[in-house]
């Protein structure tokens, strides 16, 4: 077989799809979020970034540098091996306590990502459980659905936020075995929030553990920034909830919290935390300021839910088809890969604005589209620059206006 052709055709089929992934090549400035420095073939030019996870923009929040870089000079860069040899440090086990506080849970376990916790956890957890089936939401991350695959076990797809759909397929699974209902707490590419009180009475009602990622929502909601659980009042009510440093939070890692008995469970059997290097100290203390930090201040919420809305309401006045979100995340539809990868070429190369195309399979083909998300530190000038650069090049490109 000639590998070099195989690997060739199958690139060469993706860039025909309009589907092949290309990496801007920023230059983040601290102090100056949104901004970046963009390396392209042209050379170097500012652009303004407008599809960052760093939602409050805490990557350069002088706390959290402070703290990253008080931690390099006091420990150094690395964390020198896993947690179980010689890389447990102090910064780990205090930011474990935070966030088993932050979310009310007796315990916390820390991974390298929001991927990894939940590939680990949910395939630990689900292999392990004595006939477990996993009933999973239809729209579930790609690391979730990775690690039920992974587990091998049972498994249940119910339709997307639907409580009814999922009662069904409880009321219909063996009685005896193992439950656990997996779902999204802010789903990343619609925007739209689960019924969590719902789900957790129907699993509930079957004797069925709850496992609820909270990716897009720490550090968002909830009076400390616990997400959507906290702001509902009902984090008490699931068995496990999975979040990221990531995002929100502005570093980098992944965690699980849950009851001390479940955690030391996953950190004793779960071979993608045991047998990976562990976060740089510096990393976890960044991440300790940054979560402390939003639990005390409510500032960066209020400001950046005000901005998605503002920017809601801009664009479809400017009668761009904005998809309905109840969060802040601002999908636009544009419904085709080929020209979803040009308006953002457009609004690179005329407008100097970065925003990256999301395509198949990120969400389902004929549904491909921009994601926006506004944070605190855009301004309203930002706002009418890109108001004003999508205007033009949905006119010019003559692409539809209906979400």
């Amino acid at each position: 077989m000639n590998f070099e052709r195989f690997f060739a055709e199958e690139m060469a089929g993706l860039k025909a799809e309009g589907r092949y992934r290309v990496f801007a090549d920023l230059e983040r400035k601290k102090g100056d979020f949104p901004k970046a420095t963009h390396h392209g073939p042209a050379g170097q030019r500012p652009v303004t970034v407008w599809c960052s996870n760093d939602y409050l923009g805490m990557g350069q929040h002088p706390a959290v540098t402070a703290a990253m870089h008080e931690a390099i000079d006091r420990c150094g860069a690395g964390a020198g091996g896993t947690r179980n040899i010689s890389g447990t440090n102090h910064y780990h086990v205090l930011l474990e306590q935070e966030l088993a506080s932050l979310h009310g849970k007796e315990s916390a376990l820390l991974f390298t990502s929001g991927y990894v916790s939940n590939w680990a956890a949910l395939g630990t957890l689900a292999s392990r459980l004595p006939d477990c089936t996993v009933f999973s939401d239809s729209m579930n991350h790609a690391s979730m659905i990775e690690g039920i695959r992974q587990s091998r076990a049972k498994k249940a797809i119910f339709r997307h936020n639907d409580p009814e759909d999922l009662d069904r397929k409880l009321t219909e699974s063996d009685p005896a075995g193992s439950k656990l209902v997996a779902f999204e707490s802010v789903y990343s590419m619609d925007g739209d929030i689960a019924p969590i009180d719902e789900i957790c009475d129907v699993a509930e009602r079957h004797g069925a553990m709850t496992y609820l990622d909270e990716v897009h929502a720490v550090g968002l909601y909830g009076e400390q920034g616990g997400g959507i659980a906290q702001r509902d009042g009902i984090a008490d009510r699931v068995t496990v909830i999975e979040g990221t440093l990531g995002k929100a939070f502005g570093v980098m890692g992944g965690y699980i919290t849950a009851s001390a008995n479940l955690t030391d469970f996953v950190r004793s059997f779960a071979s993608g935390f045991i047998f990976t290097t562990s976060l740089p100290p510096a990393i976890a203390a960044g991440a300790l300021a940054s979560v402390a930090h939003l639990r005390r201040s409510q500032s960066e919420r209020n400001a950046h839910q005000e901005r998605a809305a503002t920017l809601k309401r801009r664009l479809e006045a400017a009668g761009l088809p904005v998809i309905p979100s109840a969060s802040h995340i601002v999908p636009i539809l544009v419904g085709d890969p080929v020209a979803c990868r040009a308006v953002t070429d457009r609004l690179m190369d005329d407008y100097g604005i970065y925003v990256q195309p999301i395509n198949y399979p990120t969400v389902p083909r004929g549904t491909e589209r921009l994601r926006l998300t506004p944070s605190p530190l855009h301004s309203d000038d930002d706002m009418d620059s890109l108001v004003k650069a999508l205007s033009e090049i949905w006119q010019a490109m003559d692409l539809r206006r209906a979400a």
